[in-house]
């Protein structure tokens, strides 16, 4: 036996390998997925009488849920089509108990941005956005989407949280590739302020969303079921990977949310 065969050799990079039943994504038994209509399986269809769009969510095809077939862990959808950091920092999570320490996770998932930056055209804003209070954040995506982090730190001070960045769309508009470009700059360094946090890398080691992707896995201007299923495989298996390359960090995910005493003499204390 080989023990790199199981978790991973120097070279590997993020995605190299599929893992059919969530490798060690398993070891987090429940999980957060906080986002916008890509997080709720969203499908876009047709009115039958008025022919206007329609916009359903069916959290059963979201990624989270595939995702808890996948590798067995319990997965709350903290999520709703055209989601911002804003909103879901100012009310949604509130208003959906969705900050109630007993939903506290394991781990979340955190996918927001494009309807912030994008849509809203919302100022990214700076890091010096974020302070000690997340009352005291600026009014900008960057000091909403740490406010989200903070409050649920919170919650269950050792969750770990796993952050999105936009795919590629190859021949995409260059105005949004910007936005994305700074987006990933911007969730890069939140994943390093907060520590414990790691990047979900799409924009680099996922494929690109061109028209041939979009043919396959895109129903209007969302998925379809086979996209959200490929998205939950290529997000199990980034976690995955990243649990694999960083086993120290997560040798206590089994003990959150207890109080207790190390061997070497420190104490784990709740907040």
């Amino acid at each position: 036996m080989k023990l790199e065969d199981f978790i991973g050799y120097p070279d590997e990079k993020p995605l190299d390998h599929y893992s059919p039943d969530g490798g060690f994504a398993g070891i987090f038994r429940t999980v957060g997925c906080i986002g916008d209509s890509l997080s709720s399986g969203e499908f876009e269809v047709l009115h039958p009488t008025t022919g206007a769009k329609m916009y359903l969510d069916r959290f059963d095809y979201s990624w989270g849920q595939y995702i808890a077939r996948i590798a067995g862990c319990t997965v709350y959808n903290f999520s709703r089509g055209g989601m911002t950091a804003k909103e879901y920092n100012e009310n949604f999570g509130n208003a959906m108990g969705y900050f109630r320490p007993e939903l506290a996770a394991d781990a979340y998932i955190v996918a927001l941005g494009v309807n912030d930056l994008m849509n809203r055209k919302m100022p990214i804003g700076e890091m010096s956005d974020i302070k000690d209070d997340w009352r005291e954040n600026a009014d900008t995506f960057t000091g909403h989407y740490a406010a989200i982090i903070q409050r649920y730190r919170k919650i269950r001070p050792e969750a770990k949280f796993f952050l999105l960045n936009f795919p590629r769309a190859q021949g995409g508009d260059a105005e949004r590739n910007e936005i994305a470009d700074a987006h990933a700059a911007r969730i890069a360094e939140l994943a390093e302020f907060f520590g414990g946090t790691y990047v979900i890398d799409l924009r680099t080691y996922g494929p690109d969303y061109n028209a041939d992707f979009r043919k396959k896995f895109y129903l209007g201007g969302h998925l379809n079921p086979a996209g959200y299923l490929l998205t939950a495989r290529m997000i199990v298996s980034y976690i995955d990977y990243i649990v694999r390359h960083h086993l120290e960090d997560f040798t206590e995910v089994g003990l959150n949310g207890i109080e207790y005493a190390r061997a070497d003499g420190t104490k784990k204390q709740l907040l």
